[in-house]
């Protein structure tokens, strides 16, 4: 099996899903919905936002054109995702997952560099393939924080 990229990513990002989802299930029931300020994102709200763009991400390899065209049908469509039982939001996330390794799995090492028009500015493939797996790693951390203001005392 060649080292690649892709390689990495399709191993990584299942890995940083299933730890995403243990740092989700970590928290009290109670305070999966909670968040520390009126500014800041519930846990819930922060794997559903890694849920719906892991399915937008697969469509964005495939496609290579950005896939959202009103930002605001994404923040519903999160919304939503958010509100429903975390069976239903944990398949989500579980489907969109595969999705994008099946997705990032298929890019052949030629197309790495081949640039994609998104709206803040052109990325290449190879940038693109990283997002589901930094996003949840990153938002896993922030779940991380989450639990650890709650075991804080006072």
């Amino acid at each position: 099996m060649s080292n690649t990229l892709q390689t990495f990513l399709a191993a990584a990002t299942p890995k940083a899903s299933a730890d995403l989802v243990a740092a989700f299930l970590r928290l009290p029931e109670d305070r999966r919905d909670w968040s520390p300020q009126s500014t800041a994102r519930s846990a819930v709200d922060q794997v559903a936002e890694c849920a719906i763009l892991n399915g937008y991400t697969a469509d964005l390899i495939q496609t290579r054109q950005w896939p959202i065209g009103d930002f605001n049908d994404m923040l519903r469509e999160k919304a939503a995702a958010a509100a429903t039982e975390w069976e239903a939001l944990h398949a989500l996330l579980e489907t969109n997952t595969q999705r994008v390794v099946v997705a990032l799995s298929a890019v052949p090492d030629d197309a790495l560099d081949v640039e994609v028009a998104m709206p803040w500015g052109a990325q290449t493939l190879a940038e693109i393939i990283a997002y589901p797996y930094w996003n949840m790693t990153y938002h896993q951390g922030q779940i991380n924080y989450i639990a650890s203001i709650l075991a804080s005392p006072g």
